[in-house]
């Protein structure tokens, strides 16, 4: 097979899978060739992506590579992926989340006294949705459970490894976006609620009765 049939098969691949795959992954499958020309091709892929302007692109997160959508384009794309919002952590999980990510191995304790609340039940969701796991226990009496967060972690919020780690101030900066972002989601849907009234009030009359 020449360049091009190896460009397409590693790029429907990345396509069809719902996970990240590493470069031994795709080598498994296409034995021909070298880890360093797979890294080639997925480079030559996203140039190509780039200079036609695509909305996607190839990222290295955890541990492999998987296509995604170009953040610029979150606010459209969201608006066809409702699941993406019942999947959206609380707030009081996203503070547990950032401190167990920021500060481990901890154990709980630890937890409830940087929020200065309890943290079970957000501890056992964060664990159901495999964000954090238990890497080991505290030498201390009782031995305490130590809590990490997992490749899951990683794929979820698009991170290489830990080192990828926003400082607190993107953090911040982050956050205020989101925030602006969610208020103006707000003021759309009730302008389209109105809108909607607007328009029912105007087909009133002319709407069939049963």
């Amino acid at each position: 097979m020449n360049n091009n049939n190896y460009k397409s098969i590693v790029e429907a691949m990345l396509f069809a899978s719902d996970s990240p795959l590493s470069l031994t992954k795709i080598g498994s499958v296409l034995k021909d060739l070298k880890l360093k020309e797979i890294r080639e091709i997925i480079d030559e892929l996203n140039r190509g992506y780039k200079e036609n302007e695509h909305g996607f692109a190839i990222r290295e997160v955890a541990a492999g590579y998987q296509m995604y959508t170009l953040p610029e384009y979150t606010f459209w794309v969201n608006q066809v992926l409702d699941h993406n919002k019942k999947q959206k952590l609380s707030q009081a999980s996203l503070e547990t989340l950032a401190i167990v990510a920021y500060k481990q191995p901890l154990i709980r304790m630890e937890i409830e006294h940087i929020r200065g609340v309890n943290c079970e039940g957000v501890l056992h969701t964060l664990l159901e949705r495999n964000l954090i796991t238990v890497v080991g226990r505290e030498k201390r009496a009782g031995r305490p459970l130590l809590y990490g967060t997992t490749k899951e972690f990683l794929f979820h919020f698009g991170l290489k490894n830990l080192e990828d780690l926003p400082q607190v101030g993107e953090l911040e900066a982050i956050s205020a976006q989101q925030k602006k972002g969610e208020d103006l989601e707000i003021i759309e849907r009730k302008e389209d609620g109105i809108e909607d009234q607007r328009s029912e009030s105007l087909l009133v009359d002319e709407a069939p009765l049963n």
